[in-house]
């Protein structure tokens, strides 16, 4: 297994994930919080799939899918297109109001674009810096193991939320 595959397949486990917490649900569960300053089911996986689509379009210079095939417009939320929800508060979580046809569909449009990029990565352009804002300077490598870090625990939060709903 080379270092492509063993990145696809771990933004795999990611989408089926996100599939078992979304698929079935209704927008008022979706919507659900246990208390006002909780985050929602709909939240988390919309906020993971942002990230995912942000920070893999960035690393691999293309443009984000949320505004390159329409989902900006599709998901109608009241944030700018740069917004990936880092920061919300809870009024702005409370506006994530999204069908699971919303979320999975465009979560499986960024997972596509992110397995065609994961395509070409190899294992010497896993050094090459893509973000400088930070001390020491975040390498293609870090960046990829942050977001399926970041993306697991925001969809394993989905989960416990989901089973609490149930």
């Amino acid at each position: 297994m080379d270092t492509s595959e063993l990145l696809i397949d771990a933004y795999g486990r990611i989408q089926e994930e996100v599939h078992a917490v979304v698929d079935g649900l209704d927008e008022k569960t979706l919507a659900a919080r246990p208390n006002d300053t909780a985050n929602s089911i709909a939240w988390l996986i919309w906020h993971l799939t942002r990230i995912q689509d942000d920070h893999l379009a960035d690393a691999g210079g293309y443009e984000q899918v949320l505004t390159a095939d329409g989902w900006y417009d599709r998901l109608g939320l009241p944030f700018d297109p740069t917004d990936t929800g880092y920061g919300h508060t809870s009024d702005h979580v409370a506006q994530v109001q999204l069908s699971a046809e919303q979320l999975i569909g465009y979560y499986d449009a960024v997972h596509v674009r992110t397995i065609e990029y994961l395509k070409t990565v190899t294992d010497e352009g896993l050094d090459r810096i893509v973000d400088r804002r930070w001390t020491p300077p975040v390498t293609l490598g870090v960046r990829l193991v942050s977001v399926i870090g970041d993306d697991l625990e925001h969809v394993g939060q989905a989960a416990y939320l989901k089973g609490l709903l149930s």
